[in-house]
Order: structure tokens, then C-alpha cells, then sequence
């Protein structure tokens, strides 16, 4: 089956890899445009971009997916089978071209997060279990009838990077395992339940703000949920400083409230309900160290007040 694979950050490149591995006709890449990045703000090439050069795949990279001459190259790579994964949503005027249709790759458990974000919001919810979901794309996003879906757990202490990196390996087999199956016309389909649909939006920087006046639980796993993108933090000394990790403790005070400062047992906070014990954070202009060094190398002292709380009472 030929096949056109469309998709961007790394999350989408072990699928590549794996498809190509097990000799799938993979005719073309669609990724998005180079980006500038880093300090210099050079253009840099998207992930799959690199992982495709190095398989020796041409690549597309469209500004726009409805424009005429990207539509009449599309089509003139005759593909039977779009396969996308973590890329912009497909217009009609696209899906329509291949004979057997698109599947995606999508790391939740559909209907639940449907969404840019998946693996964020299913950690920043609390939740115990997750999973990976192949199903036919339509011009309703996440909305398609399901090939394939696996439960996964989510680990007490992992972040969504932690996730990402499993998820994506696992995804990868499951999508070709779905590819296989549709070249042998061997799978069935069957809609997404109408019950049950959640949402899961882009994140911005926002939102890893941390309310102290929540509870210790619901911050830790909106650290762990915001991990490494766009990253949990909190304002202190008229400054943000980044929360990496954090675990619950004992103890109370008020929302904010620095209860423990010690240079060598490090930083607790109280929360809402509860307290955290914060081990890795990063101030600004700064590297990432651990609590302790934050108390000992900004000297620190109980009583001190993080978040909102703080600018509310200056």
C-alpha cells in the first residue's frame, strides 16, 4: 500500500521509523514549515522532516494544506492511505484523496481528550489510566470511527514527557500493526461512543500557573501534567520561578505559605489542602536545582509567601 505520512514534533517520528521498518511504500512526508528556534532564531528543520531525510523520503512542507499547487503534487504521489500522526487537522478537499481514506494515532482513550493535548490533560485530571487510540479521520476532530485502542497506566510519578516517550513508542507499533491489517483487509471499524467525550486544548504558558489555594494533589499533578511543556510555576519575590517536580508532605499553613525551609530537608509549601515538598524548581534567569538549594542559596525562610497570595498582600 502507498502511503503518505503526515506529521511534525517528535512524538510522530518512532511511527515513521517503524512504517519504513517493516516495508511499508511510503511515497511522501507532509510536516509543517522549518521554524525559528533558540536563541540565535535560526530555522530549524520539524522532526519528521529530519527523520524523513534520513530515510530519503521526500518531503512537503505546505503553508497552507488547501493550496492548488500543494493539492496537485499530493494527488500526483497517488497514495491509497494518508497516515497522520500529532499534525494540523485535515480539510475535506485532502481527505478526500487517497482511496482508502486517513487513520491518526492519537494518545488517549477515545472519546476522552480529544484535543492537541491529550497527555497533558489526563495527567493534570488525575487520572490513573490512559491509552492510545487508531481511528478513521473525518472533518470532526478526534471524532472518527475507531481501528484500534490500548489501555495504558499512568505511573504515580510520571510527567507527560515520561508519557509521551512511552506512549509514542507503543503507538508506533499499534499504527503499523493498523496499516497491516487495512492493506490484508482484515479490520473492522466501529464508531466512538457518543458518551464520554472530553476535551483537551492546546496548552498555553498560563496554564501552569499554580492556585496555592488548591489542594497539594491537584498541583502535583498539574507539575507533573505541565512537565516539560509549557511547565508548572509560581510567582515568588516578584518573580516566576518554575516548579520541575513536587512531592505531598506533611504539615499546614496558609494557601502559599513557605512551612519549611531547611538547606539541607529543602522546601515545603502549603497548599489549599496539604503540602507539598517542591524538589526541583528553576528561578529565573536560572538552572534547575533542588529545593534545598533554593533555601540555601536564596536564603529562604519559613513564613514566606509564593503565588498570587503574595502580590495580593504587597
Amino acid at each position: 500500500m502507498k502511503l503518505v505520512f503526515m506529521g511534525t514534533p517528535d512524538f510522530a517520528v518512532p511511527s515513521l521509523d517503524r512504517l519504513a521498518a517493516c516495508g511499508h511504500e511510503i511515497v511522501a512526508v507532509v510536516t509543517r514549515p522549518d521554524r525559528p528556534r533558540g536563541r540565535g532564531r535560526k530555522l530549524a528543520p520539524p522532526p519528521v522532516k529530519t527523520a524523513a531525510r534520513r530515510l530519503g523520503i521526500p518531503v512537503m512542507q505546505p503553508h497552507s494544506l488547501g493550496a492548488a499547487d500543494f493539492l496537485d503534487r499530493l494527488r500526483r504521489f497517488d497514495a491509497e492511505l494518508f497516515v497522520v500522526v500529532a499534525f494540523v487537522i485535515l480539510p475535506r478537499v485532502v481527505l478526500k484523496i487517497p482511496k482508502f481514506g486517513s487513520v491518526n494515532l492519537h494518545p488517549s482513550l477515545l472519546p476522552k481528550y480529544r484535543g492537541a493535548a491529550p497527555i497533558n490533560w489526563a495527567i493534570i485530571r488525575g487520572e490513573t489510566e490512559t491509552g492510545i487510540s487508531v481511528f478513521r479521520l473525518t472533518t470532526r476532530v478526534d471524532a472518527g470511527d475507531l481501528l484500534f485502542q490500548q489501555v495504558v497506566g499512568i505511573g504515580q510519578d510520571e510527567t507527560a514527557g515520561e508519557l509521551s516517550d512511552r506512549l509514542r513508542t507503543m503507538g508506533a507499533n499499534a499504527l503499523t500493526a493498523v496499516v497491516d491489517g487495512l492493506e490484508r483487509d482484515e479490520l473492522t471499524s466501529k464508531p466512538q461512543p457518543d458518551k464520554g467525550v472530553t476535551r483537551a486544548p492546546r496548552l498555553e504558558k498560563e496554564d501552569g500557573r499554580i492556585d496555592w489555594t488548591c489542594c497539594a494533589a491537584s498541583i502535583r499533578n498539574l507539575v507533573r501534567g505541565t512537565n516539560p511543556f509549557p511547565g508548572a510555576f509560581t510567582t515568588w519575590r516578584g518573580e516566576y520561578l518554575k516548579v520541575h517536580r513536587a512531592e505531598a508532605a506533611h504539615g499546614a499553613g496558609l494557601p502559599g505559605e513557605v512551612i519549611v525551609a531547611d538547606g539541607r530537608k529543602g522546601c515545603v509549601i502549603a497548599a489549599g489542602e496539604g503540602t507539598l515538598a517542591i524538589e526541583e524548581v528553576q528561578p529565573a534567569g536560572k538552572g534547575r536545582m533542588s529545593g534545598a538549594e533554593l533555601v540555601r542559596g536564596y536564603r529562604l525562610e519559613a513564613g514566606e509567601i509564593f503565588g498570587d497570595a503574595a502580590r495580593n498582600s504587597e
